[in-house]
Parts: C-alpha cells; sequence; structure tokens
C-alpha cells in the first residue's frame, strides 16, 4: 500500500474550478494527463507552463521512486503513457470522481474556515452556517461558490456559508426530519403518476403545514455513453436488449430511484441490465466509468457527462427542489438563500450550466405546486 498524503494552497483570488473530478491537484497526474492528451513531453510542459528540462527531470525522479516506467518514447515518435502510467492515471481519476462530493465539502470547510482570518469586522447574525443535506448537484456547487464570493457592508457581514453535507435524496429529507439540516435537496420527475414509486418515497417523508418546497433547478437526466454514442443506445430498452454494460447508483439516491422508475414505466426487470448491482458514488464516478471504457453506460446528469466528454442521451428532465421546515422560513439565512436564488444574477448563472434551466428558483410553494403528483 502506497503512502498518500495531502495538502492544499491558499490564495487571495478564487482561481477557476478544473474540469472533470480532479479536485485535488498533483504535479504528477496533472503531467501525465498533459502527455496523455498531446503526445509529447514538450506540448505537455508548455500545457502546464514548465519547462521541457524541468517536466523531463521530474518524470526520471518519479520513476525512481515508484519502481515504474511511466512513460514510452522514443525520438521521432509520440510519447504515451506505459501501461503503469496509464493505470495510474485512470485509478486516480478514478478515485477522485468518486470522492468528488466529500472532496467539495471538505474544501467548502476550509474556506469558511480561512474567510474568518480575513474579516475585517467581527461576523454579524447573518453569517451563520446554512446546513444543507443533499443530493450531489454541480449547480448546488456553483451557488456556494456565489454565495461565499458574495460582498459584506462595514455594518454586516453578507456572505452566505452554505455547508452542504451529500447523501442521497432520500436520505437527505430523512436527515431534515431528524433535526441534523435545516435544508434538504433532492430530485424527482415533475409529471410522474400520483402511484407512481417516486411519489410512493417521497410522500411519507413531506407532510404539508410542517414543510415548505423551494424551487431551485431543472435538470436533465439521461444515458452518459461514449462519445458519438457507438452503441446507438436510446432508452434502457435498449441498454437491456443489446447487453450494454451498465453503472448504477446506490439506493436511497434520487437517480437511482429514478432508474428503478424507467425500468417499471417499461416493464423491464432489473436483472436484465448487465451490471445493475455495480454501484458507484456519484454522477462523476459513473462518468469517469464510462470514459475510461470499464462500463458501456450510465444513467447521471447532462454536466457530467458533458465534462468528461461524452454523448448524452436526454431521457427526462427532473426538478431538484429544496425543502425545509415551515418554521425556518424566517432565519436570516435561509431568507438570503432564497433572495440569491431569485436574483437575475444566480438564474443567468444557472441558466449557463449544461443541462441546467432556472425553475422556480427561490419560489416557496406547497407540495402540490411544485410536485404535481401530490396528492
Amino acid at each position: 500500500m502506497r503512502r498518500i498524503e495531502m495538502s492544499y494552497s491558499l490564495s487571495a483570488e478564487r482561481p477557476e474550478r478544473p474540469n472533470g473530478p480532479a479536485l485535488l491537484r498533483n504535479s504528477m497526474m496533472d503531467v501525465l494527463q498533459a502527455v496523455r492528451a498531446h503526445g509529447s513531453i514538450s506540448a505537455a510542459a508548455r500545457q502546464l507552463g514548465l519547462s521541457y528540462r524541468h517536466v523531463w527531470g521530474q518524470l526520471k525522479d518519479w520513476e525512481t521512486q515508484l519502481g515504474h516506467e511511466l512513460i514510452v518514447w522514443e525520438r521521432g515518435q509520440a510519447a504515451q503513457l506505459s501501461p503503469f502510467g496509464q493505470r495510474l492515471l485512470m485509478a486516480e481519476r478514478l478515485a477522485q470522481a468518486r470522492l468528488g462530493p466529500q472532496v467539495e465539502a471538505l474544501r467548502a470547510e476550509l474556506e469558511r474556515a480561512f474567510s474568518r482570518a480575513f474579516e475585517t469586522t467581527s461576523p454579524g447574525p447573518g453569517s451563520e452556517l446554512l446546513t444543507l443535506y443533499a443530493s450531489h448537484d454541480h449547480a448546488l456547487i456553483e451557488l456556494q461558490e456565489l454565495a461565499a464570493a458574495l460582498p459584506s457592508t462595514p455594518t454586516e457581514d453578507q456572505r452566505l456559508h452554505l455547508d452542504i453535507r451529500s447523501t442521497g435524496s432520500v436520505d437527505a429529507i430523512r436527515a431534515l426530519n431528524e433535526g441534523r439540516c435545516l435544508l434538504a435537496g433532492f430530485h424527482t420527475q415533475p409529471f410522474a403518476d400520483a402511484s407512481s414509486l417516486s411519489a410512493r418515497t417521497y410522500r411519507p417523508l413531506l407532510k404539508p403545514g410542517t414543510h415548505k418546497i423551494i424551487g431551485f433547478a431543472r435538470r436533465s437526466q439521461g444515458l452518459m455513453v461514449a462519445p458519438g454514442n457507438p452503441l446507438r443506445l436510446s432508452d434502457m430498452e435498449d441498454v437491456a436488449q443489446l447487453g450494454a454494460r451498465f453503472v448504477n447508483r446506490a439506493r436511497g439516491t434520487g437517480t437511482r430511484l429514478l432508474l428503478e422508475e424507467l425500468l417499471t414505466q417499461r416493464g423491464l426487470d432489473p436483472k436484465a441490465i448487465q451490471g445493475f448491482e455495480r454501484v458507484e458514488s456519484s454522477h462523476a464516478a459513473v462518468a469517469h466509468a464510462v470514459a475510461s471504457g470499464d462500463a458501456d453506460v450510465g444513467l447521471g446528469t447532462e454536466y457530467a457527462a458533458r465534462s468528461q466528454g461524452l454523448g448524452f442521451v436526454p431521457l427526462t428532465e427532473e426538478r431538484y427542489l429544496l425543502v425545509c421546515l415551515k418554521s425556518a422560513l424566517e432565519q436570516p439565512a435561509v431568507q438570503r438563500l432564497l433572495a440569491l436564488l431569485r436574483s437575475a444574477r444566480w438564474q443567468s448563472h444557472l441558466n449557463h450550466l449544461p443541462g441546467y434551466a432556472a425553475d422556480h428558483s427561490g419560489e416557496v410553494a406547497a407540495m402540490k405546486r411544485l410536485l404535481p403528483w401530490w396528492r
């Protein structure tokens, strides 16, 4: 077992978020990724803003430390990753994809902690933490970033600190009902039948008069496939009939619930899906499995597919919603969140994310308003 040491950097500016699942930076993996993308050590060095001599020296040092060749290269030929280098990079990218929600939460917690050191005034009452248990969603992370960047006035700290804990949709609402958070985030098909699996799963967890639904976003879910969709998959029937290697999500997640709903609608037995029992922890991890060739298809968001250069076959649009106790609506942190969700700045940002659109953002509604299957 190799020892892993982790570190972080602190800067005054907020850096651009990296593409894909690489939330923890590692110089060796960055070099390997650049070499694989460009087929040249010199081109990789230019991309990374480093000298050829420096990158070459790093590669030789890493090969000595690991006891394995990383690059296969001859003069006049394109540089390629060795079989070991390929396995190393794929293992790291898969780990990053699987741990993405936890890494995001850790990064946000560190940013909140350090933000106090940079504040020139005492934190105001509005700077309290707003804890949100939610199904992992990229737009939520974008909202967290935007909230943290809001300016403050000399008299009041206006920053909204969102503490997002990633969990399945069902488990998120349970956390709310058990008092472990102030808000929960979940997603569901808005036009599912009142007797559908989604309705039967969520209805016992939500109580009119006790809970209030808050609109957040509409997003596209569908099949994440290899670029060009080589198997010509168009729905779950194709996945079953062609024996495509599928990768699933865990029980308790909204995407697993959606899959079971789709199979029920088509009269398909889960046993007909090759890989139904194989589970990954996030949309990014499912996308990585497809991108690496370890699976043919998975169900997930358009954003996750596009982020890894995959093809995407839309199957449904769903609502991503927030829910809180009615008694929490007047809390200052919740009021600030509602104001941010209603703002033109946020809705414009949301509409520019692949597969997302503003949908009743910040609207506080009764169950039947945003959950038409509610009876």
